[in-house]
């Protein structure tokens, strides 16, 4: 099974095509983007940021990076990698963009899980986030995919050049998803259920929403394929995985002070696991 990185990059200045040589990608009319020493790309124009430094800190992504690698979140590594390589035949490239990749964990599972199966086709990968710390952590750690800095509004990715697309407890740009996934490609999601985490919310809110209704409607551009819940419970133990878990989510800033201290006092934390994979196939034009 062999890992490359995926190539079909565009210019995020004036759309065309990128091309990949020595230590940089460069377009025809002349705009070059260096890649960096840890093997990423910065392809976020400056007007397109909302801040100065844009989307999770360095803290966040350690946090994410110690609690994922202790294996709490594996079981729904497994789903995701089950789901990409389902129905896939072996011998033609498969690619995949995880958007919003945060340190590139489900990617390294990904290529584990492919490597550990009976029939797996290449992987051409690609990862995505508007982090500049996350994806300099995953750039380290999977060499062989390509990794960029970049936004989900406006991915510099190619029309119709991807099999997959990868969406895990993000924010979907369903019209660019459907741009740059090929006819018959699949856009995966992993979004929290109700019950996802509520021990947690229990804790450092004083009172918890009602969970939104479910909408069953695709997507324009997209058909419902399948869709599962994945539920299992997880033991935290120690005040260190527990602040992790805290800091590596957005509840980190919508708890208030007290929340917080409530949570910090605990050394141990038993909790809920439920998310929902859903699986949307591209449209295919009407001929």
């Amino acid at each position: 099974m062999q890992v490359t990185g995926f190539k079909a990059l565009v210019c995020p200045l004036d759309g065309g095509p990128l091309t990949h040589a020595e230590r940089a990608w460069r377009c025809t009319a002349g705009h070059s983007f260096d890649v960096a020493r840890q093997g990423y790309v910065h392809l976020l124009p400056v007007n397109s940021k909302r801040s100065r430094d844009p989307g999770d800190s360095k803290d966040m992504v350690a946090s994410r990076q110690r609690f994922l690698e202790a294996g709490h979140y594996r079981p729904i590594a497994e789903a995701v990698s089950h789901s990409v390589l389902s129905g896939v035949a072996d011998e033609a490239t498969l690619s995949c963009l995880d958007a919003g990749c945060g340190e590139g964990y489900y990617l390294r599972q990904l290529v584990e899980d492919a490597a550990e199966a009976p029939i797996a086709p290449p992987l051409a990968l690609l990862g995505v986030d508007i982090s500049k710390w996350a994806v300099r952590d995953a750039a380290r750690r999977l060499k062989a995919a390509t990794w960029v800095v970049a936004s989900n509004a406006h991915l510099p990715v190619a029309t119709a050049s991807l099999d997959r697309v990868l969406c895990l407890f993000g924010f979907p740009a369903y019209a660019e998803f459907a741009r740059i996934l090929k006819p018959g490609g699949e856009l995966l999601l992993v979004e929290a259920g109700p019950d996802h985490l509520r021990e947690l919310r229990e804790i450092i809110y004083p009172s918890l929403k009602p969970p939104r209704k479910d909408d069953n409607a695709a997507p324009e551009g997209f058909s419902r394929h399948s869709r599962e819940t994945l539920r299992y419970r997880l033991e935290l133990s120690g005040p260190e995985p527990i602040a992790d878990l805290l800091t590596m989510t957005p509840h980190l800033h919508r708890a208030n002070a007290e929340g917080r201290e409530r949570l910090a006092a605990l050394t141990s934390l038993a909790l809920s696991v439920e998310v929902h994979l859903t699986r949307l196939a591209r449209a295919c034009p009407v001929e």
